[in-house]
């Protein structure tokens, strides 16, 4: 099993009060699944979204990666791990404006040190079809190429895991059409994805759909 969660608890403390954010969440995700989660704002997606990516710790429970408890590591491995088994895709992009799409894609394999970064950032951007525009900047792109180039970043690092909060939420119909045929075409080829959105047609592409309410998985 390549995600393992049990007996999930993620409490904020409000003053003399404490908010359960993520109530008793048991999860597992296999290999190869395309996992989508669902809920209103507030319903703790956000939290676990963190959670899965080593942004935030649990509270109680457990949560295991590749067979490894991940909750109680230090935040030097934590970071290590982001690096190197989780890609990141969001709403907003977070491209550097004054790089080109090929330098955005390589700045994450900078800081881990990576020796063939260009060769991987190329390969990377033309698995998501953007080997012509490579040297454009952010601003010379449409939002959907701006979140293929983001795509692409996220893929560069080889992942077991692609985390995408909400993918296609700032993009028109048709770009985000595309960006869910990339994300069903990686899937396909084996990647493991997990993605939050508040969008029905986004969630039809998933193996499986799990909606949180109140920090708790709802049927």
């Amino acid at each position: 099993m390549l995600i393992r969660m049990k007996g999930l608890r993620r409490d904020f403390p409000m003053g003399e009060s404490v908010v359960h954010a993520l109530d008793g969440i048991d999860l597992e995700i296999p290999k190869g699944e395309l996992l989508v989660l669902m809920g209103a704002s507030g319903s703790g997606k956000s939290t676990l979204l963190n959670i899965l990516g080593c942004l935030d710790r649990p509270t109680a429970g457990s949560y295991e990666l590749e067979g490894r408890e991940i909750g109680t590591v230090s935040d030097a491995e934590r970071v290590r791990i982001r690096r190197h088994k989780i890609g990141f895709i969001f709403q907003t992009f977070h491209l550097v404006p004054r790089m080109t799409a090929l330098r955005n894609v390589e700045l994450p394999m900078i800081f881990a040190g990576v020796e063939d970064r260009v060769a991987r950032a190329e390969k990377a951007l033309g698995s998501v079809g953007l080997a012509p525009r490579m040297g454009h900047l952010p601003n010379q792109l449409s939002g959907g190429e701006r979140q293929r180039v983001a795509i692409a970043r996220a893929l560069a690092m080889e992942p077991p895991i692609l985390l995408a909060d909400e993918p296609t939420g700032n993009l028109d119909s048709v770009s985000g059409a595309e960006i869910v045929k990339i994300l069903v075409e990686l899937n396909r080829q084996g990647q493991t994805i997990i993605v939050v959105t508040h969008s029905d047609d986004v969630a039809k592409i998933g193996h499986r759909v799990k909606r949180l309410r109140d920090g708790k998985f709802v049927e």
